[in-house]
């Protein structure tokens, strides 16, 4: 799975996040292990990828979460910058 290859790349110790429309409908295909066996069968990096966990994101609105956040430290270092 490439979701394995870029945790590899960029070591992603804190987990990997999966969002998105598709795969919070699609959980039980994820959990059925065909996706886990995938994504940690790297060869000698497997051990590496068994600790690194996968979560699926419910929150339908968490792009727009992120952005609003992303907007408002925008917006504080900007003012931050002017005083």
């Amino acid at each position: 799975a490439e979701a394995g290859n870029m945790a590899l790349k960029i070591v992603a110790s804190g987990g990997v996040y999966l969002g998105g429309g598709i795969p919070p409908r699609i959980i039980p295909v994820l959990k059925a292990g065909s996706f886990l066996k995938a994504f940690v069968n790297k060869g000698r990096m497997s051990n590496l990828l068994e600790k690194i966990p996968v979560n699926v994101i419910l929150n339908p609105k968490s792009a727009l979460l992120g952005a609003a956040g992303h907007a408002v430290d925008q917006y504080l270092r900007t003012k931050a910058g002017r005083s």
